[in-house]
This record gives structure tokens, C-alpha cells and sequence, in this order.
């Protein structure tokens, strides 16, 4: 193989690993991700030359000492292949014995299962004007029949799928209905996704990934993450424009990267499981994700080979699954509490008509903080023990979390339990200190009382937001596997003065109702969806204070316009800030990005109008657009959601009471002046 330069100057030998959607490029001097190339690939054998079009979708650095060995190189998807060639590379692949057949034993297991053999010869150079994560023209590929539905968990995944209106969760080759959404590399550079990864966790605690849903589609800098940073044992860094990233086994990883590996597991469980192609999905997604995070949920599924049907939020799946085709009437609240978050929704259900009334949820409450309080039982538990705290080895905390995650279930089962934990540590001898602890139910209850307490606070907000108490719902939902506890049950029934309904699996509620929304698509009886905004939309003003755009509980779609004028001769842009979040502080809310609306005519400041809709499809996804008011001549508006991260822009922190907002004064002064006139014009009128 030869690998050329920019400038088509070949750099060194190296082999090629080939599957039906892209290579493996072996290399010690790597193009950057998301670069297009120009390809030409001569298979083994010189059987034919190909010529086409790719993007690189991530890189391996060589190993540095101590790490795991791996073959540095880069990997690249096709995005611009004609048919002809696509059926050459598919029949000597095949020919090869399918030695890699799905996108994620390219994109990221590397040489990982390549028999020997499978080597071509390939150039490969830069070029321009591929956009990231497309399909070029030149593939032709028929879309498959079943659309799958696949619940994308914190700490556990599912898919399902449907045929009229009936649903099945489907199972993995080892018969797993749920995978963990964990994925790691191992000690020999091979990579893992699902249960290898989460049994293999206790022993490689840093170079395996879990609970990267919080993280997905947010800053590095933001609270969240940060937050993130001091609960994880892997290492969380600054990505490619201020968004986080993960780094481990030597590597950095963008999220969007992580979370298309579980996807792609998902995507080939559903292809074995069916016996066909499966490349199209409806996936749920929390009910708090803002624009951000959908976008990078999307981002992801592509890089997995999915395209998606439709975002469908968490609570409104699980409603459709308990619902779909029972021709309900009333109010349904949802309450799902699972590994790592907890949502909550209120839903009004007429028929097939499900109407979302309002939401609300808790970033950092879910099973993982219930583990948490038996973590710190059982470290007190062996110091009292022994006189002596718990070594500070990464290795020893995760057994210990483990088997506070065990102990937590079989509670959930039974009234007594025991957990036994030999050789968490030494004496000062090296005699090896042993934890041995058995717990009721009731001494758990006492340690976690104040976390369900939380969840009902938050159900509680909920309801008030519309006005309504306990007595107004008709059905209380519990979904996500912590709900199987029993105090969260009995909580729950105090509270609504009802037995929750068991009509549906907690842990596959989700993956069925967007399974049944897929199903139902385009048909004459398919149920009828109406979100609303779960936090609100406003942009940035002068002294760090939003404006609201978009309130929260706003029905989806919606469309908000507001005017912008220049500010000084000659201007020939304008740029302003959107946020998403319930403060009035942009300090408290998450950027979503700068809005540059670009190509104004020269003219005297003040002159030029500028009318800007910012509109919000049934997804939540964000899109703008903006004519010039004079012309009607269309300016170009871009959303930049990668290149201006919270804490960009410094911004003052909430007054106190009775005290101005600080810069109040020099943002008057400004707007009498003429310095933010097209702030002054801004009008939250609905078109």
C-alpha cells in the first residue's frame, strides 16, 4: 500500500484491511478526523483497481511504553463508491471468508480479527468538499424493511422491533435481552462492547467506559461534565472544539465515537436476530436532552451505519409501549429511574393521541447513586473492621462497587443478603484483609430513603408545573431497573394513592415503544406524538441575561422570529447567542451555539433589518433561518455548536436579592448609545 501527502507524495509501505464499508489504513503518519480522501484501492491479487471517496472516522496513535500494543493507522468509511465497485469489495471480502463485515470491526476493533491474507494495496490522499458522516452520491444502497427501536441507556442498551403493532425485544447471540453500555479495550488492545467489556471492568477499570451518556453532545468546561469527572475512572478530557471527550487505552475518543460503537452492537444483534440488513432506527432519547445532545445522538447513529426515522423522547416510548392500541383515556405519569438519570413526565393519552404535558428530571440521580450509599457502607464497614481504610487502587473500588451493585438487587429479592469480598487489602505484615457484611432490606431503605424522596420531589414539580396533584393521574408507569425496587414502589403508592401498573418490562419499556412508533409509521392509525420544550430557549443579552425565546412545556414544532439591525456602517454580519435552560442567567443555562447571519448589504448602521426564525421540529432540533427585511434577499444563518463552548463569553453570576444585575447600568447606556440596537429590536412574537 502506499499512502500519499496532501501533495501526493508517498510517505511509507504499509497493508490495507478491507470490509464492505471501508478500510484500515495502517500508518504512522495520520490525517485528522473527519478528513476527506481521495482513494485508490488495488485489491490483492490485482484483481481490479477501485477508485472513490472517503473521510477518516478516527485514529491510532502507535503504542507508548506500558500501554497495550496496537497497529497505528487510521480508519476510513467510504462515502463516495460507484455500485460496481461496492459489489468487488463485497464479493472479495467474502471471498476472504467476511473476515470484517460491520462498520464497528472497522472503525474501531482495527486489525482485530483480519486473517491473514486480507491485504490489499491502496493510495490514498486528501481532498476537499466531502461533508462529515455522508453518503456520497455514488452509493446506491437499498434501505432495509425493518426499522428497529433501541433504547440507548445509560447502563443498559436494548433493541425491539415490531410487525402490526406487536413488539419483541430482540436477543443476542448469547441470548442477552439488555447490554451494558460499556466498552473498553483489553490488556492486548482489543477492543470490547457490552458484557466482555463489563466483565472485564473490575480488573481495567481505566481503559473502560461507562456511563458516557451524561456526557454525550456537552462541553468539557460544563458543570455536568466536570461533575462527571470526579465519579469516573477513566480519563475525560478537552475534545476537538471544546466538547468532551474520553481518552483510553492511549486513544481519544469524541463521545459521538463511543456511543456508535453500543449502537453498532445493537445494529448487528438486530441483523443476526432477523436474518437481514438492518441500517434504520427510531431511538429514544432522555426528555432533558437539549439540541446539542440530539444532534450528537444523530452524529453517532450515522458513524454506526443507522439512519435515523425519528428522536423519540424516553417517556413517551414508554407510554406507547404500556398504551399503544388499548384505546386509553386519561393521564399517565411516567416515572423512569434508571442507571444513571431519572426523568419524569406527565402524559395525556386520548386514544392514540400522547400528548407530553410536562417533564422534568435529575442529571445525577439513578442507580448509580444508590450503589453509592452501599460503597460507603461497605468502606466504613472494613475500616471499622480493620483499622485501617481501603487502599487507593482503582481495581479495589470497583470490586467494591460491583458488589455493592449485587447487593443492591438481591435486596431488591429478598429481606437479608451477604456480600464476601476477600483480599481488598493488606495488613502491614501483607496478611490479606477480608470484608465480609450481611444487610437487610431495611438498613438499605434507610441509606437510600432520601434519594427516592428526590425522584417524588421532582414528580411532584412536574405535576404543579400543570397545575395538578397526585389525585390528577390515572396511571403512574415505573420504568428503568431501579424502579424494581421495592421502596421505590411503595413510595410511589403513598404518594399517588395507587399501585403503580406492572403492564410493562422496566428495563424494556423504552426499546418497545420506539419499536411500535417505528412499526406504526406512515400507517392511517399511527399514534399521534405532541412533545414540548423541556427547558427553555432564549438569547443571550448585554449583562449576561437571557431572553427567552421558546418557553419551557412549549408545544413541538414551534417557531420563534425576532428582527436584528447593524450596528455600525458597513456591517456585513451580525452574530448573536442561543441558550437553552429555565435561568434568567446565561451563566446557568448551555450554549447552544452562535448564530452568524453573514452576506448583509454595505449600508449606514441601523439601516439594515434582518428578520431571524428560530424554529424547533417535533425532535427538538434547532434550525434557523433569516431574510434580509428590505430585499427579502435570504442571508445566510449557520448555527456553530462546536466552536464556542460555555464559559466562552464570561458571564456574571445571578444578583443578589433586591441588588441590579450586574452591568445593568452599561447595557443601558449602550442601548441609548446605538452600540446593541439590534438587541433592542429583539420581539418574541410567533409568526
Amino acid at each position: 500500500m502506499r499512502l500519499a501527502s496532501g501533495q501526493g507524495v508517498p510517505v511509507e509501505r504499509s497493508t490495507l484491511n478491507v470490509s464492505s464499508r471501508g478500510v484500515f489504513v495502517r500508518s504512522l503518519e495520520c490525517q485528522p478526523v473527519g478528513t476527506p480522501l481521495g482513494l485508490e484501492l488495488s485489491l490483492a491479487g490485482g484483481e481490479r483497481t477501485i477508485q472513490g471517496q472517503g473521510e477518516v472516522v478516527w485514529t491510532t496513535p502507535p503504542s507508548a511504553p506500558g500501554e497495550p500494543a496496537r497497529a497505528p493507522g487510521m480508519g476510513i468509511r467510504f462515502t463516495r463508491l460507484a455500485e460496481a465497485d461496492r459489489a468487488a469489495i463485497d464479493a472479495w471480502v467474502a471471498a476472504r471468508g467476511g473476515v470484517v463485515s460491520a462498520p464497528a470491526a472497522l472503525e474501531a476493533r482495527g486489525t482485530e480479527g483480519i486473517k491473514p491474507g486480507a491485504v490489499a494495496v491502496a493510495r490514498v490522499a486528501p481532498v476537499a468538499g466531502i461533508p462529515a458522516y455522508a453518503e456520497g452520491p455514488g452509493i446506491v444502497r437499498p434501505r432495509s424493511s425493518r426499522v428497529v427501536g433501541i433504547d440507548l441507556g445509560t447502563t443498559h442498551a436494548c433493541v425491539a422491533v415490531a410487525r402490526n403493532g406487536r413488539a419483541q425485544v430482540l436477543s443476542s447471540r448469547l441470548g442477552h435481552r439488555t447490554m451494558p453500555t460499556v466498552v473498553a479495550f483489553d490488556e492486548q488492545g482489543c477492543l470490547l462492547v457490552g458484557h466482555p467489556a463489563k466483565a472485564q471492568q473490575l480488573v481495567n477499570p481505566e481503559h473502560t467506559v461507562y456511563g458516557f451518556k451524561r456526557l454525550v453532545g456537552r462541553a468539557f468546561g460544563s458543570p455536568a461534565v466536570q461533575a462527571c469527572r470526579d465519579r469516573f475512572h477513566y480519563s475525560i478530557v478537552e475534545g476537538r472544539g471544546g466538547a468532551a471527550s474520553v481518552r483510553f487505552a492511549g486513544r481519544e475518543f469524541t463521545l459521538e465515537q463511543v456511543a456508535a460503537l453500543v449502537l453498532t452492537e445493537l445494529r448487528e444483534t438486530a441483523t443476526l436476530a432477523l436474518g437481514e440488513t438492518v441500517d434504520r432506527a427510531v431511538i429514544a432519547v432522555p426528555a432533558s436532552y437539549n439540541d446539542l445532545q440530539r444532534e450528537a445522538v444523530r452524529a453517532a447513529a450515522a458513524l454506526a451505519g443507522l439512519e435515523v426515522e425519528r428522536l423519540v423522547n424516553e417517556p413517551i416510548a414508554a407510554a406507547l409501549a404500556f398504551g399503544y392500541g388499548r384505546e386509553l383515556e386519561g393521564r399517565m405519569l411516567v416515572y423512569d429511574l434508571g442507571g444513571g438519570t431519572f426523568d419524569a413526565a406527565v402524559v395525556q393519552v386520548s386514544g392514540d393521541v400522547y400528548e407530553i404535558l410536562s417533564t422534568g428530571g435529575d442529571l445525577f440521580l439513578g442507580g448509580a447513586d444508590f450503589d453509592a450509599q452501599l460503597v460507603d457502607l461497605l468502606a466504613w464497614s472494613f475500616t471499622e473492621r480493620h483499622g485501617t481504610g481501603l487502599p487507593l487502587d482503582r481495581a479495589v473500588w470497583q470490586r467494591l462497587h460491583a458488589a455493592a451493585e449485587e447487593l443492591k438487587i438481591a435486596l431488591s429479592e429478598r429481606e437479608r443478603a451477604t456480600v464476601r469480598l476477600p483480599g481488598l487489602g493488606a495488613s502491614d505484615e501483607g496478611a490479606p484483609l477480608d470484608l465480609e457484611l450481611e444487610l437487610g432490606r431495611g438498613r438499605l431503605e434507610e441509606l437510600t430513603g432520601h434519594l427516592v424522596a428526590r425522584t417524588l420531589h421532582v414528580c411532584r414539580e412536574v405535576l404543579e408545573a400543570r397545575r395538578l396533584g397526585p389525585t390528577d393521574v390515572q396511571e403512574v408507569l415505573l420504568v428503568g431497573g431501579q424502579s424494581r425496587m421495592p421502596l421505590v414502589w411503595s413510595r410511589a403508592r403513598e404518594l399517588f394513592g395507587r399501585d403503580p401498573s406492572r403492564g410493562v418490562h422496566p428495563e424494556e419499556a423504552v426499546a418497545i415503544g420506539a419499536a411500535l412508533l417505528a412499526d406504526a409509521a406512515g400507517r392511517i392509525d399511527a399514534p399521534v406524538l405532541l412533545d414540548t420544550l423541556s427547558s427553555a430557549v432564549g438569547v443571550g443579552l448585554p449583562g449576561g441575561k437571557t431572553l427567552t425565546l421558546m418557553a419551557r412545556h412549549l408545544r413541538l414544532p414551534a417557531r420563534r422570529g425576532f428582527e436584528l439591525t447593524t450596528t455600525h456602517d458597513g456591517q456585513s454580519e451580525l452574530e448573536l447567542r442561543l441558550y437553552q435552560g429555565d435561568s434568567a442567567w446565561t451563566s446557568s443555562c448551555t450554549l447552544l451555539g452562535r448564530v452568524r447571519v453573514t452576506g448583509l448589504p454595505p449600508a449606514p448602521r441601523g439601516a439594515v433589518r434582518v428578520a431571524v426564525e428560530v424554529a424547533l421540529g417535533v425532535e427538538g432540533i434547532l434550525s434557523v433561518t433569516s431574510r434580509v427585511l428590505a430585499t427579502g434577499a435570504v442571508a445566510t444563518a449557520e448555527l456553530r455548536t462546536r466552536d464556542a463552548p460555555p464559559g466562552a463569553v464570561p458571564a456574571p453570576e445571578a444578583p443578589q436579592a433586591g441588588a441590579p444585575p450586574p452591568g445593568a447600568g452599561a447595557a443601558e447606556e449602550d442601548e441609548a448609545s446605538g452600540k446593541t440596537g439590534f438587541l433592542a429590536r429583539l420581539l418574541g412574537r410567533t409568526p
